[in-house]
């Protein structure tokens, strides 16, 4: 318990800083810096993006996902890996890709493709795996009683992936919110661009500061419409329904035509990214890759990314045996505290810690240790996640058993428990590693002199226009994000076979 506690007080810290900063700048100031016209732009563009963005995401994705999971499309299996392969590119990547690919593409239009693209995978994945369990006694009923397909779909199908939907958007909308690379590339100014501008030219000035508040707030009112739009129906069949799939929609003469939508998809996600991407490095040769600048740039993210993906999977152990093992009000109050600021954009995270270690603890300001406590408190609800699943299929019999043959607590639920967990903390390890593999934003605003990662070094480079020494860094990146894109597919196929 005490564990828990202080990594959820540690948690805290983000959002401490916000009200802290709102309190004490006063409302004259917050008035001068957040009521502004350049503000407000922020305030329309991101608005724009949130509604342009995430219906056209969902259109797509529930498109995809029935047409694949749903119909005898040619190539079923194929199409599923290709809408998930975008995954395999960090946003900022598919942005270097479109504006190398269209120079001249940018602002909002460039912005909305891009992000779609960029993070589609996030709505279908849930989507899909929502229509592979759904019960088909129920569409059937429906089809009995004189329903067209359309009706059924409308009436039965769709109001079962609404917690799909959602949930997928969600993630989205955070996404957007937090994305700095993507919308620089594609000259789009958003709140975090716009952070990440003030704190490079003042750094801990307080215009950065509320300018983070307000995204903060964003973040909230997001996740307070997603829990409103979801409401308290119940989502849950009684009993285990049918142990079988619905047979698949023959789609006759458009067969063939509806091979279009997720074709169309990959040549834009995919195509166009691989085939820039194989046009830099071609016309780069072999000048680009400086290995003298690649293998450290390789060596410094492997190590921050396995310093902060084992540092990060043994703070989320004690809450997660708590949430499993222990239940109750003040777990999941701990578990709130945990698991919010996945929902906190990196920059915010990152800006908080800034302030703090130059207004408290000097020494610690663009320290190593600052940037991997950075990275824990980014992907400490990535781990979490994995963790309390791996840890609730441990029998706690085991446990008890251990302890009653004298083993203290701890060292029983660490022979037990722990070890038989311990491949899904292997795969939430493997999660965050990969996170901080392409985190951007935050690494560039903590990191200690010296420090250039993958992801930094290709920043650096698209900042200078120069694509073509960029693109060994992409795809060494898009090389190490390959693992999540398996391994979330074959999670995903897990639910069929629940």
């Amino acid at each position: 318990m005490g564990a828990a506690a202080l990594t959820g007080l540690l948690s805290l810290l983000p959002l401490g800083f916000v009200v802290y900063i709102a309190a004490t700048s006063g409302w004259g100031t917050i008035a001068d810096l957040v009521f502004r016209p350049k503000v407000g732009g922020l305030l329309v563009n991101t608005l724009m993006l949130l509604v342009l963005v995430l219906p056209l995401s969902v259109l797509l994705a529930v498109a995809l996902a029935w047409l694949i999971e749903r119909t005898d499309i040619p190539f079923a299996k194929f199409w599923s890996w290709m809408v998930i392969a975008p995954l395999a590119l960090p946003a900022f990547v598919h942005s270097y890709a479109w504006n190398a690919f269209m120079p001249r593409f940018h602002g909002l239009g460039a912005a909305v493709l891009v992000s779609i693209l960029a993070y589609l995978p996030f709505l279908y994945l849930p989507v899909a795996a929502q229509l592979r369990r759904l019960d088909p006694a129920q569409e059937e009923t429906a089809q009995s009683m004189g329903k067209r397909p359309i009706e059924v779909f409308f009436l039965v199908v769709l109001p079962q992936l609404r917690l799909a939907i959602l949930g997928g958007a969600l993630l989205i909308g955070l996404h957007l919110l937090a994305e700095y690379g993507l919308f620089v590339l594609t000259r789009f100014d958003t709140f975090a661009t716009a952070i990440v501008d003030q704190f490079q030219s003042v750094y801990s000035g307080p215009s950065a500061n509320l300018l983070g508040g307000v995204l903060v707030l964003l973040c909230l009112g997001l996740l307070g419409l997603e829990n409103l739009v979801r409401g308290s129906e119940r989502y849950a069949r009684v009993g285990a329904g049918a142990a079988r799939r619905r047979g698949r929609v023959a789609l006759g003469r458009w067969r063939c035509p509806a091979l279009l939508l997720p074709l169309i998809f990959a040549a834009l996600s995919l195509a166009v990214p691989v085939l820039t991407l194989g046009r830099w490095l071609w016309s780069g040769g072999a000048e680009i890759w400086r290995f003298d600048f690649i293998l450290p740039a390789l060596g410094q993210t492997a190590v921050l990314a396995l310093a902060g993906a084992v540092l990060t999977t043994l703070a989320a152990v004690p809450m997660a045996w708590l949430a499993v093992r222990a239940p109750g009000r003040v777990q999941r109050t701990l578990e709130a505290c945990h698991s919010y600021v996945g929902a906190l954009p990196g920059v915010i995270i990152a800006l908080a810690l800034v302030t703090i270690t130059v207004q408290v603890a000097l020494p610690l300001y663009q320290t190593l240790a600052t940037l991997i406590f950075a990275y824990v408190l980014m992907f400490l609800p990535r781990a979490l996640v994995g963790l309390r699943t791996s840890i609730a299929q441990a029998p706690v019999e085991l446990e008890r058993a251990a302890a009653s043959l004298g083993r203290p607590p701890v060292s029983a639920i660490w022979h037990t428990t722990i070890r038989l967990a311990a491949p899904g903390a292997m795969a939430s390890a493997a999660l965050v590693a990969l996170g901080i593999t392409t985190e951007l934003t935050g690494t560039l605003m903590l990191a200690p002199n010296g420090t250039r990662t993958l992801a930094m070094r290709f920043w650096s480079y698209t900042s200078e226009l120069d694509f073509a020494s960029a693109a060994p860094y992409a795809l060494l990146m898009i090389v190490l994000s390959i693992p999540l894109v398996i391994m979330l597919h074959m999670q995903s196929d897990r639910v069929e076979q629940a």
